[in-house]
């Protein structure tokens, strides 16, 4: 495995991505979404994780025109208010248009064999939805997404598979919210949906204060199987 960056070119400047390779190429790709935290150490392991089961990780960074390289790591109260303000003035919109540029880059690599999939947790998680529902990723895996319910007029346009981890004690995904997504789903047959007993947001932040190491492991293990046969990566 070999880690390095790409500039990705959008309508209005550049972004940066990290990327982990695997030891074996080519492989499909997975794009890997940020909390409000950035491109930090705990997403680069992520993506470092899923480059030693076979997948080429790209992170790119959501909050590149207002704070490019931002990486966050102590959880101090500081650092929850920037990455708040950042998410809060954060276009959704333009986001997912970044994320179709990702999305194309990484289709065309010479290292990828062109299936691509979308992971994403929190603010990435709702990027990781709104991305399945507006391009023709391959696969999308969505972790705890916060706000998703805003959205769920865009349920019928999910055509690619998709799963989804919540906690069932999740503070920023309600379980009014959680029940909104369950039905909005019920009859989709390339979705589901898993929540996780006695568990909070972002269980599956390995340095997080909420972190459950049984049900992330579970969920992750979930999530590498699922992108692994829609991606079909050896």
């Amino acid at each position: 495995m070999n880690t390095t960056s790409i500039q990705v070119p959008v309508t209005d400047g550049t972004l940066n991505a990290f990327v982990a390779y695997p030891t074996q190429l080519p492989a499909p790709v997975v794009i890997v979404l940020q909390e409000i935290f950035g491109v930090n150490a705990d997403l680069r392991a992520t993506c470092e994780e899923l480059a030693r089961v076979g997948f080429i990780a790209i992170a790119p960074e959501l909050f590149w025109r207002d704070a490019p390289g931002l990486d966050l790591n102590a959880w101090s109260s500081e650092e929850w208010k920037k990455g708040l303000a950042l998410y809060e003035h954060y276009d959704f919109d333009r986001g997912v248009r970044d994320i179709a540029a990702v999305i194309s880059v990484a289709r065309k690599l010479e290292s990828s064999t062109g299936k691509t999939g979308v992971m994403g947790f929190c603010l990435g998680g709702l990027m990781a939805y709104l991305s399945v529902a507006r391009t023709d990723v391959d696969a999308a895996a969505w972790y705890y997404g916060g706000q998703t319910e805003r959205f769920l007029d865009e349920a019928g346009d999910v055509t690619a598979p998709m799963i989804m981890h919540v906690g069932e004690e999740d503070e920023y995904v309600s379980k009014d919210a959680q029940k909104l997504i369950k039905d909005a789903f019920e009859t989709h047959r390339n979705v589901e949906i898993f929540t996780y007993p006695g568990c909070y947001h972002a269980f599956a932040r390995h340095t997080g204060t909420h972190y459950d190491p049984a049900a992330a492991t579970l969920a992750n293990g979930r999530t590498q199987a699922f992108l692994r046969h829609q991606l079909q990566a050896t």
